[in-house]
């Protein structure tokens, strides 16, 4: 089921945006290569991979109300029902409407003059680059593999971008498409990632 992001768009809810602050290695007209990586890269609701956690739903709205800071709270609870609604396509499990309220009360309480907890990017694809999801792949795999530095967040995107591709994800792949051995993936790939990996797969 595709995303209803139909409400997002209408209302000019941000969920999107490149570094503001860190500068890319390489910048040309289809993607930004960050050779150290940045966390200020928010680029919400762009793989198929769904919602499966209450903490995952709770990361994404915190990430909304970090990017729209003009929300209230009445237009920030109505966002979350968009989210939260099963049938929009966001999350792969429904949520009683009272603990979507207490999660949301949760977020409009933190401190945001701090960015979230974001997973770091080193290659971020403009929009409207032209390239296929194959493409990105391939380009992905040999600028992070020509680093010899493979992370686990390198291994997520990598395994995000397989689910994208409906391909069963698999440590020969992921080893295959970041030009490293598959000892290197086992040793970076800590258990939620392991867990993380079922999930992707069983949504395919």
């Amino acid at each position: 089921m595709s995303r209803n992001l139909k409400y997002f768009n209408n209302n000019r809810i941000v969920y999107k945006r490149d570094p503001i602050q860190d500068e890319p290695t390489h910048d040309n007209k289809q993607y930004m290569y960050f050779e150290n990586g940045t966390y200020e890269c928010y680029h919400l609701f762009t793989s198929k991979a769904k919602i499966t956690t209450f903490k995952s739903l709770k990361w994404h709205l915190l990430v909304l109300w970090y990017l729209n800071p003009k929300l209230d709270q009445d237009q920030f609870m109505k966002v979350a029902e968009i989210l939260a609604h099963k049938p929009n396509g966001f999350t792969s499990f429904a949520i009683h409407a009272d603990l979507l309220r207490k999660i949301v009360y949760e977020v409009s309480m933190l401190d945001l003059d701090q960015p979230p907890t974001n997973k770091m990017r080193k290659v971020i694809f403009k929009y409207g680059s032209g390239l296929s999801k194959e493409e990105k792949l391939s380009i992905v795999g040999e600028l992070i593999g020509r680093s010899k530095r493979i992370t686990e967040d390198d291994i997520y995107q990598c395994m995000l971008d397989l689910h994208d591709l409906s391909k069963k994800i698999t440590i020969t792949q992921l080893a295959l498409y970041l030009e490293c051995s598959t000892r290197t993936i086992h040793r970076n790939m800590s258990e939620e990632l392991k867990r993380e990996k079922e999930l992707l797969n069983k949504q395919l």
